[in-house]
């Protein structure tokens, strides 16, 4: 399947580490340690599903809290998450959110679909995935050509 045909709802993990609100800074660090992960999606349960209110990534606890000596056992997610969420549609395709992460210099973006719920989230590391994928298939299909052309022109 070609990038630019490819949706976010298909590439994006279903897999989404979250969080509250009122999650204390340091139970949210501790969750991206345990998940292995660099940012927990910020969500408000609604009926039927849950809503992105927020992101907040290693970098923030970073800079929001520790750079400011802030004590992370006692502070609130919503004190230093980003608000401003940037998130994709499921329909949008690989080159827009390669484009979008370009644009607004972001590596991870939460995929909603109807009603904004949250369905997923992709990453960059997903999308080059995805590329690097083409890329070896069409490396293949030039490999296979150039070997014909070869038994062709003894």
């Amino acid at each position: 399947m070609m990038a630019d045909r490819m949706s976010a709802g298909e590439v994006c993990s279903r897999k989404v580490t979250t969080a509250y609100r009122g999650t204390l800074v340091s139970d949210a660090a501790r969750l991206m340690r345990e998940q292995h992960v660099g940012c927990l999606v910020i969500v408000e349960q609604a009926d039927p599903g849950r809503v992105v209110v927020g992101i907040l990534t290693d970098r923030t606890i970073v800079t929001e809290a520790v750079a400011k000596e802030l004590d992370s056992r006692l502070i609130a997610v919503r004190e230093i998450m980003t608000t401003d969420v940037v998130t994709a549609r499921e329909q949008d395709s690989v080159l827009d959110l390669l484009e979008l992460m370009r644009r607004k210099r972001i590596r991870r973006i939460p995929v909603t679909g109807p009603q904004n719920l949250l369905i997923g989230i992709v990453t960059l590391d997903d999308l080059l995935e995805v590329l690097a994928e083409e890329m070896q298939a069409m490396a293949g299909a030039i490999g296979v050509r150039r070997k014909g052309e070869s038994t062709a022109n003894p």
